[in-house]
Parts: structure tokens; sequence; C-alpha cells
């Protein structure tokens, strides 16, 4: 990885190298991270204290009822923790047949939160910290208040129209009846007293004391299915990672329930491909990576559920050398197709990532899901939860179909990339279904295109949607807009500044011999930091 002084995007940033380094979406959180660096901590205490932090500073992305992902490089091994949520025992498929869809708002779409039992497994396994010592800065932003950040500021006002009148919310996040302005500052006194039990009791209270009793004596209030049986019988999985290359790179993801597999598959489809001959900014790869995104997407939708429901089409069959190279054959490079599910076997958060002078990097990502999540929010205590059960189908007949205690499909992956000789990029990019799309558009731009990670990320981007449909960002030239759309693409616009539409990309890349090098997303207001 080097860096380049011949940008070309337009920035407000540039590449930042350090030998300790913090990457996040809000400038808070990133100095929360280095805080814990310069006091001895290692890179998992530096993005445990950022994503703590998060969720007070950027709460319509993630909270204490989120659920996490991370990849994480001890120096020696990579390490995968799936700390996502399941269904309660009562969501049956009979308690939604009045349903054509799942909920996507209310406590009828409230998995169990899984965010918190990842800060306490990563800082049991691999902290150095004191784990209460980890949510100090968040504690304190929720107690005395901080300003709210231009970007948050919106989708807050956004939220408010859609959720004021979803159990809890306005009573926590509308203090004054309305949204906080950018620059007005916002306490929580019930959100900090709830971090401080969650970090005195080491994540005890959340899931067996005083914060579980509250969240589910809401549940009941409202005829919701959650319980404490439920709660106490949340456990991570310690998962590892699945994996593909690409020429000498290797692209690491957390196996399914989440949709990182869409990006092996999208990378294995590409590597059967000419895309190698063409630049960075040609529309022809642009064609190439959009179909090739389509077939990966359509087959996620078909067949990704919880990893022990995937009985019929395995991650095995899905990530199949010969699978994807048929795949790629139906790609034409002269038009666009409106792709289906393929036939394996016959018969839309926060990122950030840390890295530290031991070489120890952290791949990690929260979510609520959609802002906010369900909307619902337990009275006293801030915990806002998340909507994951929206990511449940209702066809009895689909992997994916909604039953108790299983977990959801999942939009939120963080990204590792591997080399021959160890690890080369500790990445994401939040966004719901952005999210494996904007995966290989990094990998290609840092790996093949030779980008360096702020460059990378303020590269004009587009996301696959419905059909023939492909949402670009208005600054991609037009000349590029007009070529794809000769292929047969059918383009909508939008402005780079719709955070959640393109994502908020973090990067960190090691450089050669010593240090990193890191971009953060001017799509969101965070930043890259370092020492």
């Amino acid at each position: 990885m080097q860096l380049r002084s011949n940008h070309h995007y337009p920035s407000r940033r540039s590449p930042v190298a350090a030998d300790n380094m913090v990457a996040t979406s809000h400038p808070l959180a990133t100095q929360a991270g280095l805080s814990m660096l310069a006091r001895g901590g290692n890179a998992v205490d530096a993005a445990l204290a950022a994503a703590i932090t998060l969720t007070v500073v950027e709460p319509s992305g993630n909270g204490i009822g989120s659920d996490a992902f991370a990849i994480l490089w001890d120096g020696q091994e990579l390490h995968g923790l799936n700390a996502s949520g399941r269904s309660p025992a009562g969501w049956t498929p009979e308690r939604f047949a009045a349903h054509t869809d799942m909920p996507f708002r209310g406590w009828e779409s409230v998995t169990v939160p899984g965010a918190v039992s990842a800060w306490v497994d990563l800082s049991e396994r691999f902290g150095k910290l004191d784990f209460a010592m980890l949510f100090e800065p968040a504690i304190r932003y929720a107690e005395n208040g901080f300003p709210v950040s231009p970007i948050i500021a919106t989708l807050w006002a956004r939220a408010a129209e859609q959720l004021g009148d979803q159990p809890g919310f306005a009573e926590t996040f509308l203090p004054k009846g309305r949204a906080p302005r950018a620059g007005e500052y916002f306490t929580s006194p019930g959100y900090a007293r709830s971090l401080r039990l969650i970090a005195e009791t080491k994540g005890r209270a959340f899931y067996h004391g005083e914060i579980a009793e509250k969240i589910v004596a809401f549940a009941q209030k409202h005829d919701a299915a959650l319980s404490m049986d439920d709660m106490a019988g949340h456990q991570n999985d310690w998962c590892g990672t699945i994996s593909k290359s690409f020429d000498d790179v290797t692209l690491h993801e957390i196996p399914p329930n989440g949709q990182g597999i869409a990006a092996l598959m999208g990378l294995g489809i590409l590597g059967q491909t000419d895309i190698r001959d063409m630049d960075a900014d040609d529309p022809r790869a642009m064609h190439l990576q959009i179909e090739a995104m389509k077939l990966a997407l359509r087959d996620a939708e078909a067949y990704v559920a919880d990893l022990d429901h995937m009985a019929n089409i395995t991650v095995e069959d899905m990530l199949d050398d010969g699978y994807l190279a048929a795949r790629a054959r139906e790609i034409d490079p002269n038009r666009a197709i409106n792709f289906g599910a393929g036939a394996p076997k016959q018969g839309g958060t926060v990122y950030l990532t840390a890295a530290d002078a031991s070489g120890m990097m952290v791949s990690f990502i929260q979510s609520n899901y959609a802002g906010f999540g369900s909307g619902v929010v337990v009275p006293g205590t801030g915990v806002s939860l998340q909507n994951r059960g929206a990511g449940f189908v209702l066809d009895p007949s689909h992997q994916n179909c909604v039953a108790p205690r299983k977990r959801p499909f999942h939009t939120i992956i963080p990204g590792f990339l591997m080399g021959s000789d160890g690890p080369l990029m500790s990445f994401g990019v939040m966004g719901g279904p952005m999210q494996a799309q904007g995966h290989v558009q990094m990998v290609l731009r840092t790996q093949l295109f030779g980008q360096d990670p702020q460059m990378a990320v303020d590269a004009p981007r587009w996301r696959v949607t419905d059909g023939l449909g492909v949402a670009c960002e208005t600054s991609l030239p037009v000349a590029t807009l007009e070529a794809l759309r000769a292929l047969g693409h059918d383009l909508s616009l939008e402005p780079p500044d719709n955070a959640f539409g393109f994502g908020g990309a973090q990067l960190i890349a090691r450089l050669p011999g010593r240090g990193y090098v890191a971009g953060s997303d001017p799509r969101k207001d965070g930043a890259a930091i370092g020492f």
C-alpha cells in the first residue's frame, strides 16, 4: 500500500499515516479510541471505546440495543465474532400469519440485542485495559452532553418524523419535542446510568439483571414476545471467517447470517472476467462490477440465513469456484441483464476500525439496522432496540423464514484483507445493502487499481437496486453515466451526501515495513486519526 500524490477525486481529506490508528464515523468516537491507546491499551480496547462512544454520539446508527460483528487479527491469526441476536422463543410463523411481510418497526421487529455481549467477549479475550475504563468517554458525553454533528442532526430529524409515535422514542430522543439541531448539545442521563451498569457488571445487567428486567417489562406492556429467558439465553459465536481470493489477496468475511458472502461471490465472479485489463473508472469495469454484484446479491437474498438453517444451499455451494465461473459466464460485457437467483446446488449502522503498533487490527461493526432501529426505546434507560427481525421472510420454504431462537439475515459486515505476508487492510462500508457492494469496490480500488485508502473512499460510488436499476452518485462523470445507460443500466442519481445510500467507509491499511495508512469517508462526520 502506497500513498498517492495524484489524487483526482474531490476530497476534503488526506490519507493519515501513523503507527497507531483509529478510524470511525464520528471524531469524538475516534478520539475515545485513541485515548485508550494512549493509556496503554491495544487495538481492541480502542475499538471498543470507540464503539461504545458511538452509541451515544451517533444514535441514528447504533445503540446499546444493537447487534455487532467483528474480525480481528491478533498478530498471529484471524478471529471472527458473530454477536447478532436470535429471535424470541415466541416468534413462530403463526405469530405473523396475518402479515404479508415481517414488521419493519415496533416491538415485532426486535430480536435479542448482541452488541453488549460483543464488547464483553472481545474485551475478556483480547483487551488489556479494565472493562469499565472503556466506558468513560461515552458516559461523560451522555452525562455532560455533546454537540450533535451535522449529518447526524439530519438523520435524527428524519427519524423524528417516522418514529415519534413508537414506544419511548420521544421521551429519550426528542427532548424539546423535536430532534436536536446541529451544534445543539444532547444529554441522556438514563443512558449514562445504563452504561455504568453494563460497565460495572461486565454486561450481566443487560442480559440477566436490571436493564434486562426493564426491557422485558416494557415488552410485556406492549404484548411483545421478548422474555427474560430470551435475554439470558443469548450467546455469541466465535465463528471464524469465510474467504475468497482475487489474485494474491484474500477477502475475509463473517459467515452467514450476514451478507458478507455476497462480497466474496462478487469478487469470485469478477476474478473470472477481464477487469484486470481496465482502469478503475472505466465504465466497462463498473459494468462488470455491477453485473457481478447483481448475481451475488440475488443469490444472497434467495439463500442466506442463520448458518444452522442453511441445510439445502450451503456456504460451500455458494462459494464453489465452478459455480462462480458459471455465474460469470452469464455476464454480457455489452448489456445489462436482470438476473434471477442461480442454482448453487442442483435439485442496510456504524463501522469502525483500529490498529496498533504491535500489529493487532480490528474490523468492527454494530448497527440498529434502520435509523434508530425499531424506534422502541425503553423508558429511563436510553436503550433503543434494533429492528433486525425485519430481516426474516415469511415464506415457509425459505431458509430465512422466521422461527423461534433463530438469527435473521443481516446486512452488517466487517471486512478484512489478507495477503501472502499477512494482514493488508481492515475495512468496512456501512449502509444496508450497500455494504457487500462497497466491500468489492474498496478491494478493487485499493488492491487492483492501486489507490490509497482515502482515494478509494473518496471515489464516486454506485449501488445495485432492483431489476436493472443502479443508483449512482451525481459526482460520477457524465460520460460514465452515458456509457452505463448505453449498456442498458437503469440509472438513478443521488447526491454523494446520501450517507446511508452509498455507505460510510473506514479503511486502515498496513504500510510496507511499519505503520498504517487510513481513510475516512467524507460522506460521514468521522475522522481517521493516529499517533
